[in-house]
């Protein structure tokens, strides 16, 4: 994301004096109760959706993840780095390659 981007989310915050209430807690339930919402856009069809919803809903998990990286003192490119190091492990493209199943499964 933007610097530009980021600055504005945590302004937003800050000059709404929200910090107090986004504790790591919060923000993870928040995050959830966003993803739920987002889900929900494709509750009665995987090809029938609103675009526009599906983006608000999905700007809004991605605001609060913004939240809890900043809350929890978070890199968001070393966090992401660290899983993908992991998952490329877990899912060599050899055994992974075109297969849906889990990695205990290959």
């Amino acid at each position: 994301m933007k610097q530009e981007t980021i600055n504005r989310i945590r302004t937003f915050v800050a000059d709404r004096e929200w910090g107090q209430f986004h504790t790591p807690s919060n923000l993870a339930k928040s995050i959830s109760i966003e993803a739920n919402e987002l889900l929900e856009c494709f509750q009665w069809s995987d090809t029938e959706y609103d675009l526009q919803h599906v983006k608000e809903e999905l700007a809004d998990v991605i605001v609060y993840c913004q939240d809890l990286l900043d809350k929890l003192g978070l890199d968001v490119d070393e966090i992401v780095n660290m899983k993908m190091d992991q998952n490329e492990r877990k899912y060599p493209i050899d055994k992974a390659k075109g297969s849906a199943v889990k990695y205990t499964e290959l």
